[in-house]
């Protein structure tokens, strides 16, 4: 029996991922399956997409207008940074901070990751932006997916986190989630020692270490306007010992200088987070954007360590183009 093409109207958000995967295909020559593992899909899903991006009018003798010129963009930086994927989103506010666009596109990742069923434990870090991509999640079954929190979650004033994330997701999803029941900067390293041989905390750090998928944001090195400084997680003065040290960008409380290079200060030795090494492994892909991220973005970019970025069209323009002094 031959089944019937399907008539169920597109989404706004398939819709897009339909023109993304039809552009990926016929302009940028990717098969099937490339196009299924540059955009986070199952092949049959792929397959399914570009059929009906045909079928609906969506592919003519060329591509044009923001989708195209975000494509390029996301090749463009794919191959200046070493990149398995990227994807930009168009612009469509005019914030500093764009956490609509950010937002959507994350929830989309996330949501894509957890229907794919590839990562069994995901691990997230934390920040606004990850919170608006939570946010943004709609209802989804997540089968056996498990998700773990990558960051202790609590200032040393064991205040919570404002923009906490995993217990939001856990909420959204009903899936296990483990949260870091930790300080993110211990006081000294020894207490760092001691509350990391605590069994709970152990088995959470085996969990984060077990990720084979961790979404995360990148933050500024700004003892003033840096989510960590303003939610309490490190104070503005020990900012300013990295940002004297040449640190520029920071990922999961790992700090780099603009040429991709760790930064180490006293204050490394007090985070909770994973060893440098411990982020090598897996798939680290970071969701950042906005007019004061493109310096600490290109840093975490240079390290190497990440396997993909979401990013505004703005911002990506900015990465590819010439440094700012």
């Amino acid at each position: 029996m031959t089944r019937a093409p399907d008539a169920t109207p597109l989404t706004e958000d398939d819709s897009s991922l339909a023109a993304r995967a039809a552009w990926l295909h016929h302009v940028g020559r990717l098969t099937q399956s490339e196009v299924a593992t540059r955009l986070n899909i199952p092949n049959v899903k792929a397959h399914r997409l570009i059929a009906r991006a045909g079928r609906e009018g969506m592919v003519r003798v060329f591509v044009d207008g923001e989708i195209a010129r975000c494509v390029q963009l996301e090749q463009q930086l794919c191959r200046a940074y070493g990149l398995a994927f990227c994807e930009v989103a168009p612009n469509v506010d005019d914030d500093a901070l764009p956490l609509r666009s950010l937002g959507v596109l994350g929830a989309r990742y996330l949501r894509l990751a957890c229907e794919k069923g590839a990562d069994p434990i995901i691990g997230l870090g934390n920040g606004r932006t990850l919170a608006a991509c939570v946010e943004r999640l709609p209802r989804v079954d997540v089968g056996r997916t498990r998700f773990v929190s990558l960051l202790g979650g609590f200032s040393r004033r064991f205040a919570a986190n404002p923009f906490d994330v995993i217990n939001r997701i856990a909420e959204r999803t009903g899936a296990e989630a483990y949260v870091m029941p930790v300080p993110f900067a211990m006081n000294s390293a020894e207490d760092r020692a001691v509350l990391m041989a605590q069994r709970g905390v152990a088995e959470v750090f085996a969990l984060a270490r077990g990720a084979t998928l961790r979404f995360t944001g990148i933050g500024i090195v700004d003892g003033h306007a840096a989510s960590l400084a303003t939610s309490g997680m490190i104070e503005p003065a020990e900012f300013d010992e990295v940002a004297r040290a040449g640190g520029c960008g920071e990922i999961l409380g790992h700090f780099f200088d603009a040429g991709g290079r760790r930064v180490e200060t006293e204050l490394s030795a007090r985070i909770a987070a994973l060893d440098h090494g411990d982020l090598k492994t897996g798939k680290l892909v970071a969701v950042a954007g906005g007019t004061a991220k493109p310096d600490a973005i290109r840093a975490v970019l240079s390290s190497g360590l990440l396997h993909g970025l979401l990013t505004d069209e703005r911002t990506a323009g900015t990465l590819l183009g010439p440094k700012q002094n």
